[in-house]
Parts: structure tokens; C-alpha cells; sequence
């Protein structure tokens, strides 16, 4: 197969773009910034899903459903909020077209069909949610509710990229009720966590934990904690936010309860999401100019079988018993049986598609009782005899999964950089960029001057960071902690 991808090193962008169209993730759509997610895109977040569904439904959590439409009057209760997404917003005013009676082949908006009240299509459903908690809240013994959504949400981006930033994406969205101020933040520190474990766990993308400044918080939160990872061009990536919304969403919608003590109080919230910007992070973090490399515990197939040169009779039934083993021990085998095109044609392709292992079964090799397997991590091929298979290959697939996150997490320590001056501080992120540890001095008027003057911004006030005495790089302001900069996505 001839080269279809830009080289990463000669333009990243292009790059991300060619794999993510030419491996079949997404495609283009009629739409402006929607995507068309293709079988291959979607089983791979259909995977993400069923992780991530059970690690909420173990923490306690049970999914609903709530409508796409928020009435406007609804939408403006908590200003906050309102007023963080209000240039993304699409609105709906009319319910109806009718036919243009100049010309019979066109539809327009029926003047008539005016809806009452404006809606707005989900950017997030804040609104909604509270406005229906209110209706289900009376006293301390209906609390905690904690229900999760998966759902499509709308936001008006002018900057679109594939999973990255598009009009239309689907997400899931937790929205939890309390009765207390801790329990709220315990709950948004707990979800936090779940994201942490299956970034590195399932994704095999390092990530650091922090909470987010007052500038970069969700409109309407109090506290706004998030995972950070680094993509191959240094550039940090959000992959999951999870909120503290202390008493803001109750206030605006009136949802109060009776306590255990007689006493009506405001309800304690949170919200936390990801989405499939998470294919997007998978996509930058791993993998090369040939195409993708995916992490086995995600691969929509973790194993693939290839016929040399094609199929018959002997390589058939060897490959059905290694199938029935593997898929004995829950794992995604395929066996590509299409003859149309030939071996290195479909060692290229299942290469673009980030398949973590080939196994290639040839007649010559079996005389000898063997077969040749190849990693899509490091590209090593090796021999191994074919009773040793059903044990060998989750054994790689393991290895695999493990090594992706090393060398992650090694490259991220490469590009990691603490520094303690202004002129130090442009210099990297001007030039090599990466993650930069830097003292601030706390105010929003630094923070903003570094991001107008650099294009850095601060990705988080990082939870594990050690107090120490030092000063900001921008003002020389006393500082106790440093935080984390980048340039980001």
C-alpha cells in the first residue's frame, strides 16, 4: 500500500487529520463541523462506553435520559452558565416549514410556526436536569441522586477538528445531587479519579491531576478538577473534567430539601463528563506515520489472522482453533479471509487501523509448526509455535498495553521542564513546548497576560504538587506552588 498519511514530523495537523479520515475512524459530513463517526471510530468509543459504564455503575451511579431541547427561560437560571456558553448555542425558533409559494421545490420557515419560547439545543444540561431534580428533591431521604447520561451535545464551534472540536459530539454526562457540602466534593474527587484510572489504565495515556484556575473553570462551578495529557507535539490535551457545583444550580432552580434536622437547605451538586475527544486524545498519543496504534484493552480487534498467501484448507482449520481459543479467553480476533488483495496489502492496512497483533499463518511456516506474529507497538516479528499461541498472545497483548503507557509517560518526562524565570519559560514554550512547572503569582490578570503573550495556558494547579517558596515567573511575585503550563488543544 502506498504511504496516505503526512508525515507527523513534517505537519502535525495534516498529520492527526490523514489518520484520522484514511484509518476509518470519521469521515466528512454534509454538515459544517459534524463528522460522520464511521464502524471502526464507533466501536472503538462503544468500547470506551462499556468501561466507563460499569466503573460509574460500581461507584453507585445509574443512567437516565433527559431531552436535547432546554427552554430558554431555563438556560438563562443559572447566569454563569448562560453567559459560558452562550456564543456556542444553536436555538430553535420555529417548529414547522411549508412550501415556498414562488417555488413549489423549496421548503421555508412558516412564519406562523413560531414556537412560544425559544429553545436551546444542548450544550450541556445543567438546566434541564436541575430544573426536573426540583420536582424529585423534598427531603434528605430522597438524596444523593446520582445519575449519569450518555447523550449528544451541541456547541457552535468557529474551529473544528475530528473528535478534537466538533458541533455535534457524543459524550456522557454525570449529574449528581447531596445533601452536603463534603459529600458533593467527595463525589466529584471519586469521578475525577475513575477518569484518572481508566485514561492510564484503558488508554494507556499518562495524565496529571489538578484543578482548574477561576478563568478556566465550567461556567457555574466552584471547583473544577481535570485530567491533563500530552500529546506527541508536546501540546496538553483535556480529557475529562469532573465539577464541584456547590449550591449554584439549586439556588437558580429552587431545589431545596428538608434535612434530617427539620431544616430546609439548598441541594449540594456536581458534573463531570468526557467524550469522544478521548478517540482524538488516543489518536495524538499514540501513534506514528503508518497509522494507528491502539491500546489492546480498546482495540474494536485486538487480533487479527492473516493467510499467506491465502486461505486453504490447512491454514482454515488452524486459524478457526486459535479463533475459538482466543475467543475463549475475551479476546477480539478476526480472520481475514478476503482474497481479493494480497498479504501485504492487508499487513498495510491492518497497520493504518491499529490492530495490536497480526499473526501470519503460511503453509511453510506450518511444516513446521509455526507462525509469524507481529506487534503493532514496536513492529517486532517473531516466530512462535502454534500450541503455544492461546498462551502466548494475551501475554503480548499485555506487554503491549503496559509499554504503550511507558513510553507514553517517557516521552511526557522528556518534554516536562520546571523552570523559574520569564525568559526560560518563553524559551521552551516557544520552542521545543511540552509541560512547563512554573510559580504564579495567583492572580487572573497574570494568568491572562502569560496566555495573550505566550499562548500558554495554565492546565492545572496540579493536587500533588509540593508547597515550595518561590516566586512568579511573569511578576516575581511570592509563590508557595508551582503550577502547569502548555500550549493546548
Amino acid at each position: 500500500m502506498a504511504k496516505v498519511i503526512t508525515p507527523r514530523q513534517e505537519d502535525y495537523s495534516q498529520w492527526y487529520n490523514d489518520l484520522v479520515y484514511r484509518s476509518g475512524l470519521a469521515d466528512q459530513s454534509a454538515v459544517r463541523g459534524c463528522m460522520v463517526i464511521k464502524p471502526h471510530g464507533y466501536a472503538l468509543w462503544e468500547n470506551m462506553q462499556a468501561i466507563l459504564d460499569k466503573m460509574f455503575k460500581d461507584t453507585g451511579h445509574v443512567n437516565a435520559y433527559f431531552p436535547l431541547f432546554v427552554p430558554k427561560s431555563l438556560f438563562e437560571a443559572e447566569e454563569k452558565n448562560a453567559e459560558g456558553f452562550a456564543k456556542e448555542c444553536a436555538v430553535v425558533t420555529h417548529y414547522r416549514l411549508k412550501t415556498d409559494p414562488n417555488n413549489k421545490s423549496k421548503l421555508i420557515v412558516d412564519p406562523e410556526a413560531k414556537l412560544e419560547e425559544e429553545l436551546i439545543v444542548r450544550p450541556t444540561s445543567e438546566a434541564i436536569i436541575w430544573n426536573t431534580y426540583r420536582d424529585w428533591i423534598k427531603s434528605y431521604r430522597d438524596l444523593p441522586i446520582l445519575i449519569n447520561q450518555w447523550a449528544n451535545v451541541v456547541r457552535w464551534e468557529m474551529r473544528t477538528r475530528p473528535f478534537l472540536r466538533t458541533t455535534e459530539f457524543l459524550w456522557q454526562e454525570g449529574h449528581t445531587a447531596h445533601s452536603t457540602e463534603n459529600e458533593a466534593i467527595e463525589e466529584a474527587l471519586k469521578m475525577h479519579e475513575v477518569y484518572t484510572r481508566f485514561a492510564e489504565d484503558y488508554m494507556a495515556m499518562p495524565v496529571i491531576k489538578g484543578a482548574k484556575t477561576a478563568n478556566e473553570r465550567f461556567a457555574g462551578a466552584v471547583d473544577t478538577f481535570t485530567i491533563e495529557a500530552m500529546m506527541q507535539d508536546g501540546k496538553a490535551l483535556q480529557a475529562g473534567t469532573s465539577h464541584y457545583l456547590g449550591q449554584n444550580f439549586a439556588k437558580a432552580f429552587n431545589v431545596k430539601f428538608l434535612s434530617d434536622q427539620n431544616r430546609e437547605e439548598f441541594v449540594y451538586a456536581t458534573s463531570w463528563g468526557v467524550s469522544t475527544r478521548l478517540i482524538g486524545a488516543l489518536v495524538m498519543c499514540h501513534s506514528d506515520d503508518d497509522g494507528l496504534i491502539l491500546p489492546p484493552r480498546l482495540a474494536p480487534i485486538q487480533v487479527v489472522i492473516v493467510p499467506i498467501p491465502k486461505p486453504s484448507e490447512q491454514i482454515d482449520q488452524v486459524a478457526k482453533t486459535l479463533m475459538d481459543q482466543l475467543k475463549s479467553q475475551n479476546i477480539r480476533v478476526n480472520y481475514d479471509q478476503d482474497e481479493k488483495n494480497r498479504p501485504g496489502f492487508k499487513f498495510a492496512e491492518h497497520e493504518l487501523k491499529g490492530v495490536p497483533i497480526r499473526i501470519g499463518i503460511g503453509a511453510r511456516d506450518l511444516e513446521q509448526g509455526l507462525v509469524e506474529v507481529a506487534r503493532r507497538d514496536t513492529k517486532e516479528k517473531i516466530q512462535i509455535p502454534v500450541d503455544k499461541l492461546s498462551t502466548e498472545i494475551p501475554l503480548m497483548l499485555e506487554k503491549i498495553q503496559i509499554n504503550l503507557f511507558d513510553r507514553a509517560k517517557n516521552f511526557r518526562d522528556q518534554k516536562t521542564h520546571f523552570v523559574d524565570d520569564r525568559k526560560s519559560f518563553e524559551e521552551i514554550i516557544n520552542g521545543p513546548g511540552g509541560f512547563v512547572y512554573a510559580h504564579w503569582d495567583g492572580s487572573s490578570e497574570t494568568e491572562n497576560a502569560i496566555k495573550e503573550s505566550t499562548k500558554a495556558t495554565i492546565r492545572c494547579i496540579p493536587l500533588d504538587a509540593p508547597e515550595e517558596d518561590g516566586q512568579c515567573i511573569w511578576t516575581g511575585v511570592k509563590s508557595k506552588k508551582r503550577v502547569l503550563f502548555a500550549r493546548a488543544y
